[in-house]
């Protein structure tokens, strides 16, 4: 064919249909998923994304030429805090450029950054709602660092010189305070930094019991690479630790997520060794104002407690002549009482002594009376009773062996008995008979 073109007429063609009919600059917004430097130069794969999800609708590619992104790059910095990364949303100035050796490429002459600071304040935005949604956002706020806050788990990078920096504000303290410090090593910068970070946190709740609080501190970095603090995950992470968790990741113009959601936020890391120093010397303070306190009311306590003794002392001696005295009054009048008493005892035994010596003759003589009426009847009686009475009655006595024989079965054969009669004894020889009861006796005299 005789009207075929080369390729580099074709290109050719295209750069002069682009140069006529997009001969101005565009400001485009994009989100940035990958970027690369080199030589100087930025290289940009810039994609967009369907509003309510990730598929990709559109995809180009742009490159930022050294001698425009050196002062590009400096400016977004210095506004936004942050360096250009992935997944972040950019408003760029762009012009269609097609070389016919290199093909198609949207060259960029400036990028806007309070469009992307806004989108990053939007995405903070988005996760601080997210965390008072799931009411976990002032959590950290509700708790309490220990009056006694020593033993401290810090998570950063072991090669931080803030790291360097907090240990020896914590070791070199005026105070002379001991301090317990355990670093979890995390990555501080870069995309890495939520997992790292996460990671940290679930190891020093593994033995939780072992720390007062946690310190999560960041220095010797850029402070553009401050992305890695605003993400949901770590948010609920940090909002959610049983342990107050104080940040220091060494920047001041903007809070990140991270720096909302903590305990307490500080600038630096040596801020957040201040801190706890600053807080260890406020309760020694405390403590010493207590003891002083403690000391002052003691010692008016003693004051006070002598006082009232030496007042007690003083009224001792009053006291004592007082209660003298009513003993003294008190055993007058009970002897007084006592005297009377007993004169009144005495009258009264005396009257009665008085009147029985009166009564007495008389009482005597009928006394005597009675008892001689009462003898003589006695011996009426014993007269009347009398042995010789008896046998003069016609009744004898019997004895053996001088006692007097009442049963005959007592007698054996051969005893001598006497029979007492009224005029004259009797005495008889016991003989048997057939049978024991029917013994007789043998008159002797």
């Amino acid at each position: 064919m005789t009207n075929a073109l080369t390729l580099y007429e074709l290109n050719s063609l295209v750069h002069d249909v682009l140069e006529t009919t997009m001969p101005n600059d565009y400001w485009v917004q994009a989100e940035v998923s990958g970027m690369m430097e080199r030589r100087g130069h930025l290289y940009l794969d810039l994609v967009q994304k369907e509003e309510r999800g990730n598929t990709p609708i559109a995809r180009a590619q742009a490159k930022c030429w050294a001698n425009t992104w050196t002062v590009v790059k400096a400016h977004f910095v210095r506004v936004t805090g942050q360096t250009l990364h992935d997944g972040m949303k950019v408003l760029l100035r762009v012009s269609a450029q097609f070389h016919p050796a290199y093909g198609f490429s949207w060259i960029v002459s400036d990028i806007d950054p309070t469009f992307s600071l806004g989108d990053m304040a939007r995405r903070r935005m988005e996760i601080v709602a997210a965390l008072k949604a799931e009411g976990v956002f002032d959590m950290q706020k509700q708790l309490a660092l220990p009056l006694f806050c020593q033993r401290v788990a810090v998570i950063s990078s072991e090669s931080a010189a803030g790291y360097g920096d907090f240990c020896r504000q914590l070791k070199d303290n005026t105070k002379g305070f001991a301090f317990t410090v355990k670093l979890f090593p995390a990555i501080m910068q870069g995309e890495q930094v939520e997992q790292s970070v996460v990671s940290a946190l679930d190891a020093i709740f593994a033995n939780v019991d072992d720390f007062d609080c946690v310190v999560i501190i960041r220095g010797g970095g850029a402070t553009a690479d401050m992305s890695g603090f605003d993400t949901l995950s770590l948010a609920e992470n940090v909002a959610n630790f049983p342990l107050p968790i104080i940040t220091g990741i060494g920047h001041e113009r903007d809070e990140c997520v991270l720096d909302m959601v903590s305990h307490i936020r500080v600038k630096t890391p040596t801020a957040a060794a201040a801190l706890l120093v600053e807080r260890l010397a406020d309760v020694d303070r405390r403590l010493s104002a207590m003891a002083e306190a403690i000391a002052v009311s003691a010692r008016r306590r003693i004051e006070k407690e002598n006082m009232a003794v030496s007042a007690a002392t003083a009224r001792i001696p009053g006291l004592v002549n007082l209660m003298l005295a009513r003993q003294n009054s008190a055993v007058e009048h009970l002897r007084k009482d006592v005297a009377t008493a007993a004169m009144a005892t005495l009258h009264g035994k005396s009257q009665r002594l008085t009147m029985t010596a009166q009564k007495l003759p008389a009482a005597s003589m009928i006394y005597l009376n009675t008892q001689t009426s009462r003898i003589r009847l006695l011996e009426t009686k014993a007269g009347l009773l009398s042995p010789q009475r008896i046998l003069q009655m016609g009744y004898s006595m019997t004895m053996c062996d001088g006692h007097i024989v009442k049963d005959a079965t007592t007698l054996s054969d051969g005893d001598i008995i006497v029979t007492r009669l009224a005029k004259g004894d009797v005495e008889s020889v016991v003989t048997a008979g057939k049978k024991k009861r029917d013994r007789k006796t043998k008159t002797i005299k």
